[in-house]
């Protein structure tokens, strides 16, 4: 059977020189085997200072009860809600990476499908805390799920919140065998390198993988199962969480746009929130190689694409709040954008509409300094965005002497800078313990998609001078390619 040869149109996905199925398992185990450097340990002791100041606000949440938030008899959602459903979105990266685009056989996907899957996973916990220290009682949160119980005390599955509990909790479970299962093949390679007791740790973790022809098969037959039940739920999940609002009467809350326009805010936060951890992981951990400027201006087209999306629902929303003639309606939107919280709205426009179209520039496109930074901006405009909807919709109500503005207290403030801290903090123990990148899946694509492979397809002589000239100009973005050897 004849070789596979990819197109030299299009860029490498691993680049470097004298890149072996050796190199590749040693450049990616490295940070696993060896001890952690000075830049994993700074990142680390902030992160577990936040972890710290987590566990403080909570804990105060807990013994003093709801009364220690900013809530009030008007907004009785703020800074809680707008945590979750910002934490949920930075989620849905993860599946719609490793699941969508495993089923459309995009194999830039390879090298970052498992930092996302990952992020998802201690995204969720993130914003299942914020579930849990809402109930004002967290010691009954076994009630939310159907129980036999002797109080009669049975779920109202009427509720978009009891959807959420299972939507949720679905979308977790399928997640998390998702991107353990994709773990096993690499679990494995540690264990043959290992000894002693982590030998033995990752023996129990890598379940009897073998690495046989069966095995294999069975891996993609069951990788792609799961792919398939996880694309709907890409959809599903962030579909219910809008129905918190969407299915109430509330004024800037009872529309139908909130389906579709939450899925793309998801899918826009959650990128951003990808882009962020890559940057910073393929410099800390030398994987320049595997992590490229090809996956990081494919990322940022994603990234423009949702934010023209969502850009486009916010001025849907404000077209259907004139047309519907409903003046309550009308008002809420006013509001949003001239009221006494308009820095949120235009933050949020700033962030979230406006920064994104900077990405229309390649240069900018493929800048590693800037596409971090606007990375960090669209997440914070996404946070301004849940505010937006659930503050400025509460603190308006149809009677005015209900009227009230919500002021966050420290614990309210410390609770979500404690959840970031808590999520940097598993992340960085994954990538101490497992691989950031799938070295099975990165390894399928040396011999067809690396520079190794477009190098030897330059050699033959076979290609026509203008393709190659095309493609030498595509790698001077790269800051992992020597142009010197493409001179010669």
């Amino acid at each position: 059977m004849a070789s596979h040869s990819e197109s030299i149109i299009r860029e490498p996905l691993i680049t470097g020189k004298d890149i072996t199925y050796a190199k590749i398992t040693n450049d990616v185990l490295n940070p696993v085997e060896n001890m952690p450097n000075k830049a994993w340990w700074i990142g680390f002791t902030v992160a577990s200072l936040g972890s710290l100041l987590w566990v403080v606000s909570i804990s105060y949440t807990f013994w003093f009860g709801l009364g220690a938030w900013g809530l009030n008899k008007t907004v009785g959602w703020a800074w809680d809600i707008t945590g979750f459903v910002w934490w949920v979105g930075i989620g849905h990266a993860g599946t719609l990476i490793s699941a969508v685009l495993l089923i459309f056989r995009q194999n830039w996907r390879n090298s970052i499908n498992r930092s996302a899957e990952a992020m998802t996973i201690f995204a969720v916990i993130c914003a299942a805390t914020y579930i849990v220290a809402h109930m004002g009682r967290p010691w009954l949160a076994y009630f939310t799920l159907p129980l036999p119980n002797q109080y009669a005390l049975w779920v109202n599955w009427n509720s978009a919140l009891m959807m959420d509990v299972f939507a949720i909790s679905t979308y977790f479970s399928v997640s998390l065998v998702f991107w353990y299962t994709g773990l096993l093949p690499d679990i494995a390679s540690i264990r043959d390198r290992a000894t002693g007791l982590r030998r033995r740790i990752y023996s129990v973790l890598s379940f009897g993988w073998t690495g046989s022809v069966k095995t294999w098969q069975r891996f993609e037959t069951v990788s792609l199962i799961l792919a398939g039940i996880s694309t709907p739920l890409v959809l599903s999940v962030h579909t219910i969480v809008s129905f918190d609002f969407a299915t109430s009467l509330e004024p800037g809350w009872h529309t139908t746009i909130f389906p579709p326009y939450f899925v793309a805010g998801a899918i826009f936060s959650g990128f951003a929130m990808v882009q962020t951890l890559l940057l910073v992981t393929r410099k800390v951990l030398g994987l320049e190689n595997y992590i490229t400027m090809f996956h990081i201006e494919s990322m940022n087209k994603i990234i423009l694409l949702t934010g023209s999306i969502v850009g486009v629902a916010y001025i849907t929303e404000f077209f259907i709040a004139w047309y519907s003639g409903v003046e309550y309606e009308q008002y809420a939107f006013i509001n949003r954008a001239t009221g006494p919280y308009w820095w949120a709205y235009w933050s949020m426009m700033s962030c979230n509409v406006i920064s994104p179209q900077l990405f229309w520039s390649k240069y900018l496109r493929t800048n590693i300094k800037f596409s971090w930074f606007l990375s960090i901006i669209v997440n914070i405009g996404m946070w301004f965005e849940r505010f937006v909807i659930i503050v400025t919709s509460l603190h308006r109500d149809y009677i005015p002497s209900s009227w009230a503005m919500f002021y966050p207290t420290w614990v309210d403030v410390s609770v979500f800078i404690g959840s970031i801290g808590l999520f940097f903090t598993m992340f960085l123990l994954f990538i101490r313990v497992l691989p950031a990148v799938a070295m099975a899946e990165v390894k399928l694509l040396l011999k067809t998609s690396s520079e190794q492979a477009k190098k030897k397809l330059i050699d033959s002589g076979t290609l026509k001078e203008a393709e190659v000239e095309y493609y030498k100009e595509s790698l001077v973005k790269y800051d992992s390619v020597d142009m010197a050897d493409y001179e010669k």
